[in-house]
C-alpha cells in the first residue's frame, strides 16, 4: 500500500524522526534514487547528527541492492559530497549522483537528505526529486540487483582543501586573527585541513581560534544557525576576548557561512554577496552575477557599476544553479548566506567565501568593517524577518492591496517584491518551513528602511 512521504520538500527531504524519516524511509530512498537516476557510481556522506550514521547506512544499502557502488566519504559538509561528486574519478570513471544525509540548521530530531546527479546538479521537484518521491512511496521496488553494489570508503580532504586553496591567492594573505565557530557541526574538519595546508604555504600564518569545533550531534551549544540573533553571542564574545580581524560561524553541514566585524558585528550576507560581486568582475570583467529577489539594489548597483550583468533568480538552491548554468555565470549570492561558484560545478560552498573575504582583506589593507561600511549605509537592509501566519496567501494580498497605488514596480519572481522609489521589500512564503520570510531596503535612508519595516509588519498582523 502506497504510504504518504512527508520529508519530501521542495529541494531536499527534511523530517522528524522517527515518524517522518527512518531507516525504512532511507532505504526505500537509496532505492528509489537509483531506479529514477540509474547511477552506477555514487557519493554518500553524512552530518554530526547522532542518526545520521543509521541513515545512510540504510540508504547505502538501498543504492546497493540496486547494484550501484557507493563511495562513502564518512563525516562531511554538503559541499563536500558536491565535491566529490563532480571532481572524483575511480579508475579514471566520474560519479553519476551524490547524497548528503544532513538537516542542516533543523532541530536535533530532525534529519533528511540532499540529492545531486552527475556534475553535482541538483536534484529538486521538478528535476527528479518528485519521481524518487512516488517511488519511494509505493515501495515496490522487486528482487534485489543480482550483482550487488560495492562499498568503498574514500578520502578526499587532501584534494578538497588543494581546491578550495586554488581560489585565493595564498601569499597574498595576512596573517590575521579568526575566529571560527563550527557550532559542533561537520565544519571543523574542513577548518582544521585548511590551515594545516596554509601553514605549509603562506610565511606568516593565520591564527585561528576555534570555539565550538569539535563535532557533536548532541548541540550542546544549541543547533548550529548563526542567522538566529540569539546563536551569536559566543562568536562575537571571542572576537572581542582575542580582539580578532574577524568571525565566521557556519550551520550545522556548512554550506553556509555568516561573517563577523573586527568590532563582533554580525554582517548580513546580502553585503558579502556585493563584495564578492565585485571581486568576480575585476577579475572577469563583464561576467554575469545571479542574486535572489528579496534584497537587490545594492547587488544590482555594483554589478551594473563593474559593468557586469546582473540577473535575478528565484530564491532557493536549484533555481540558483540551474540560473546560473543556463547563464554561465561566475557567482551568485543569496542574502541567505549561500554562495555559488562557477568553477565549483556551480554549486554553494560555505568555505570558499570566507577565504575570498580575508584575500580581499589582505590586499586592501582594510578591515571588514571599512569594506562593508558605505555599502551598508547606502542600501540599508532589515535582514530577514520571519512570521509563523496561518492564512499567509491573504495577509501577502492585504499587504499588495494597501502598497500598489505607490509601487513603482512589482515583481513576482518569488513571493511578492514592491519598489517604492526609495524603499521596498520582498514577501514570500517559505519553502521549508510555515513562514512568511519579510525583507525591506531603502535608498540611504535607515530612518525609512525602520519605519517601513515596522509598518508592514503591523499589516502583516
Amino acid at each position: 500500500m502506497t504510504q504518504t512521504l512527508s520529508c519530501f520538500k521542495a529541494y531536499d527531504i527534511r523530517g522528524r524522526l522517527p515518524d517522518e524519516l527512518n531507516t525504512d524511509i532511507a532505504y526505500r530512498i537509496g532505492r528509489a534514487y537509483a531506479e529514477s537516476i540509474k547511477p552506477k557510481r555514487v557519493i554518500v556522506g553524512r552530518d554530526i547528527r547522532l542518526s545520521s550514521d543509521e541513515l545512510a547506512d540504510a540508504l547505502i544499502k538501498g543504492l546497493q541492492d540496486c547494484g550501484v557502488d557507493v563511495y562513502d566519504i564518512g563525516l562531511s559538509g554538503t559541499e563536500e559530497v558536491y565535491y566529490a561528486t563532480f571532481a572524483y574519478q575511480d579508475a579514471g570513471v566520474a560519479m553519476d549522483g551524490g547524497i548528503m544525509v544532513t538537516a542542516s540548521h533543523n532541530p536535533k530530531d530532525f534529519n533528511g537528505m540532499k540529492l545531486v546527479r552527475e556534475l553535482s546538479k541538483p536534484v529538486s521537484g521538478d528535476t527528479g526529486l518528485n519521481d524518487i518521491k512516488k517511488l519511494a512511496e509505493v515501495n515496490d521496488f522487486g528482487a534485489v540487483a543480482s550483482a550487488r553494489g560495492l562499498l568503498k570508503n574514500i578520502d578526499i580532504s587532501e584534494s578538497y582543501t588543494a581546491h578550495l586553496l586554488n581560489y585565493i591567492n595564498h601569499k597574498a594573505l595576512a596573517p590575521l586573527k579568526i575566529v571560527v565557530n563550527a557550532g559542533n557541526g561537520a565544519a571543523g574538519h574542513a577548518v582544521d585541513h585548511l590551515e594545516t595546508a596554509l601553514q605549509k604555504l603562506t610565511s606568516q600564518p593565520l591564527e585561528f581560534i576555534k570555539i565550538h569545533h569539535e563535532p557533536d550531534g548532541n548541540f550542546p551549544n544549541g543547533i548550529p544557525n548563526p542567522l538566529l540573533p540569539e546563536n551569536r553571542a559566543s562568536t562575537i564574545n571571542a572576537i572581542i576576548k582575542h580582539k580578532a580581524d574577524l568571525g565566521i560561524a557556519w550551520d550545522g553541514d556548512f554550506d553556509r557561512c555568516f561573517l563577523f566585524d573586527e568590532n563582533g558585528r554580525f554582517i548580513e550576507g546580502y553585503y558579502i554577496v556585493g563584495l564578492l560581486a565585485a571581486a568576480f568582475l575585476k577579475q572577469y570583467p563583464g561576467a554575469k552575477i545571479v542574486h535572489d529577489p528579496r534584497l537587490t539594489w545594492n547587488t544590482v548597483d555594483i554589478v551594473s557599476y563593474l559593468a557586469g550583468i546582473p540577473i535575478q533568480s528565484k530564491t532557493g538552491h536549484a533555481f540558483i544553479k540551474e540560473r546560473m548554468r543556463l547563464e554561465d555565470a561566475v557567482y551568485g549570492g543569496e542574502m541567505s548566506a549561500h554562495h555559488y561558484f562557477r568553477d565549483f560545478s556551480y554549486c554553494d560552498s560555505g568555505m570558499i567565501p570566507w577565504l575570498l573575504v580575508i584575500e580581499l582583506i589582505s590586499q586592501s589593507g582594510k578591515s571588514l568593517s571599512q569594506l562593508v561600511d558605505e555599502r551598508m549605509l547606502k542600501f540599508p537592509a532589515s535582514g530577514e524577518i520571519n512570521r509563523t501566519i496561518l492564512e499567509a496567501d491573504k495577509a501577502i494580498a492585504k499587504v499588495k492591496n494597501h502598497y500598489e497605488n505607490q509601487a513603482v514596480a512589482i515583481d513576482y519572481t518569488d513571493g511578492l517584491s514592491m519598489d517604492m522609489g526609495e524603499w521596498r521589500f520582498n514577501l514570500r512564503c517559505s519553502n521549508t518551513e510555515p513562514l512568511v520570510r519579510l525583507n525591506v531596503e531603502s535608498r540611504a535612508d535607515e530612518a525609512l528602511m525602520q519605519a517601513k519595516t515596522a509598518e508592514l509588519l503591523a499589516l502583516l498582523g
